[in-house]
């Protein structure tokens, strides 16, 4: 065959369609495809390898045999394709070499944790290698083959929660798209030679974006599994050093009562207490008001950062929800020291900082209501309970000092004023017994009441039965259990102090579908619709407690025929 007949039968190498005919096999013959590529290939992989065994240290250091044996597989793969680089040539052998490959990266996946594995970026070599062996049709279908394999399995293995359908949709997308960045490198290399440095150059980048892509990855990770303000801004400052180089940077936090911004950290930055919008530096601003991410090389043309030496700056905007929460910056005194791939960094860093911020302000309000809702019940436990008691010996005291001022004996009086006010400071020690009773790690729902129970049949003479049938093993989550727990203990007090009851029946339950608490009392019962006091308060805290939860409740009682009150919560 003369060299004039090569362009007229064979096709583009790295196209897409790689149906080729007779001829182009006999020039192809025994031609490596990945030789080209074999630097690059060994640079992701080496790269995936050494972010894999850093994801994998926990491992390590737990002594998780399920893990180490394949990470250290994977590690000596790694130094044996160094030496031994996988080769394709188009025949049925290199195929299989190569499909036992990605086979080996997908079984190495599913059974360390699925995409949580600390293997999962050797799923990147995988599809790169197969985009560039066949091209395009074949790196996508590697990649979508790979991605359903690890999905599906995964969902089989757990719940199906959004979380997982979330996670799983991101790396497949992630690997089809590597996919596609493979098969076109190929496609360059296969048009012109020529650009073969170009392709290299791109790979390149393509082992800079897998790490951060990890960095990126434990972000997301670390960050909103804290609900401490003080912890997601100490650790998002501590992250955003190791991501970008910056002299300086800042984190500030929008007040949604008067819209100013409160310096919540800071690093090298001359700059504290609150800020009007107006009297934030003027790329800041301009930040807040386009709600993107800007990167200023040359500070001198639009106005002075936060720091007067600043030259250059990234501001970048804190929106989750829909709103603005805050305010991130990093400034350095080096012109243009920021380029494109910062900005880009900062940008998918931002939204679970975003986020995290967000869910941390939002608990610590709902701490601070939670807190005044308890604030609430104790001062008028208080008061049902002691305040009457000691308006009595406020009376009782009057009347004896007017006996006295008479001439009348008053030695009968002062004894049962004393024997009175020792029955009021036991009824304080045991309300605040009773305030300070509570289920714990160590003290499950069933200890608790009846640990309490007996205290109140002891004050009251009730005779108080408990029915539990409960497994250790599938104890509540341990706020939903205490929430239980008080409405129980209310429904209990209820009985004491409003039903004049002779007998209370308990009943809980709890498995691994969910809970029930039953309270039943012989009581004087009441009309539920004109409960009056007992429902404003007792009745309605109960209701609260149960909706927090998301569990249901029902009370049921008639005059003269007792009160049933009824939790049931179904595990989700």
């Amino acid at each position: 065959m003369t060299a004039t007949a090569v362009p007229r039968t064979m096709p583009t190498v790295g196209s897409a369609d790689l149906s080729v005919g007779p001829n182009t096999l006999a020039l192809l013959g025994d031609t490596d495809r990945l030789a080209p590529f074999n630097p690059a290939i060994l640079a992701v992989r080496w790269a995936t390898t050494m972010v894999c065994v850093t994801l994998s240290a926990t491992a390590f250091l737990n002594r998780d045999y399920a893990v180490i044996p394949w990470v250290m597989g994977m590690v000596a793969n790694t130094i044996i394709r160094t030496f031994s680089p996988l080769s394709y040539t188009g025949s049925v052998r290199s195929l299989i070499d190569l499909l036992l490959e990605v086979g080996l990266t997908v079984l190495a996946v599913c059974l360390t944790g699925f995409w949580a594995s600390p293997l999962v970026f050797t799923l990147l070599v995988a599809t790169i290698i197969a985009g560039f062996a066949r091209g395009f049709a074949f790196g996508i279908r590697v990649a979508a083959s790979s991605a359903i394999t690890v999905s599906l399995t995964n969902l089989s293995a757990d719940q199906w929660s959004q979380e997982t359908l979330l996670l799983s949709s991101r790396w497949s997308t992630v690997l089809i798209l590597i996919g596609i960045v493979a098969g076109y490198a190929r496609r360059i290399s296969g048009e012109a030679n020529r650009q073969h440095t170009l392709a290299l150059d791109r790979l390149s980048r393509l082992a800079d974006a897998n790490a951060l892509l990890s960095n990126l990855h434990r972000v997301a990770q670390t960050l909103p599994a804290s609900l401490d303000l003080n912890e997601v801004l100490d650790s998002t400052l501590g992250r955003l050093r190791t991501l970008v180089k910056t002299d300086s940077a800042v984190i500030l936090t929008r007040e949604d009562t008067d819209g100013t911004w409160t310096v919540a950290r800071k690093q090298s930055m001359a700059v504290s207490g609150s800020l009007q919008t107006n009297e934030l530096p003027v790329p800041a601003q301009a930040a807040l008001t386009s709600r993107r991410v800007l990167r200023h090389g040359d500070l001198s043309r639009i106005g002075p950062g936060f720091n007067t030496g600043s030259q250059s700056g990234i501001y970048a905007p804190l929106v989750a929800r829909g709103s603005l929460v805050g305010l991130l910056v990093v400034e350095s005194r080096n012109s243009d020291e920021f380029d494109e791939r910062d900005r880009e960094v900062v940008q998918g860093f931002i939204e679970p900082v975003s986020l995290a911020i967000d869910n941390a302000r939002w608990f610590a309000r709902i701490k601070t209501v939670s807190a005044d809702e308890e604030r609430t019940r104790i001062a008028r436990d208080l008061h049902d309970s002691i305040g009457q008691s000691l308006a009595y010996l406020g009376f009782e005291v009057d009347r004896i000092v007017k006996r006295e001022d008479e001439g009348e004996p008053i030695a009968d009086q002062l004894e049962d004023l004393r024997r009175d006010l020792r029955g009021v400071v036991g009824e304080v020690r045991d309300t605040l017994y009773d305030l300070r009773t509570d289920v714990g790690v160590d003290k499950d729902f069933s200890e608790t009441m009846e640990e309490f129970a007996a205290r109140v049949s002891e004050r009251t003479g009730m005779e108080i039965a408990i029915h539990v049938s409960a497994d250790a093993d599938n104890r509540l989550p341990i706020l939903q259990e205490r929430e239980m727990w008080r409405i129980a203990q209310e429904a209990l007090i209820n009985c004491e102090r409003h039903a004049d009851a002779k007998r209370v029946d308990i009943t809980w339950h709890c498995s691994k579908v969910g809970a029930q608490l039953e309270v039943t009392d012989d009581g004087r019962g009441f009309k539920p619709a004109a409960a009056g006091r007992v429902d404003s308060y007792g009745i309605r805290g109960m209701r609260e407690r149960a909706s927090s939860v998301g569990a249901t409740f029902e009370i049921t009682s008639a005059p003269g025929e007792g009160t049933t009150v009824r939790c049931i919560l179904a595990r989700s």
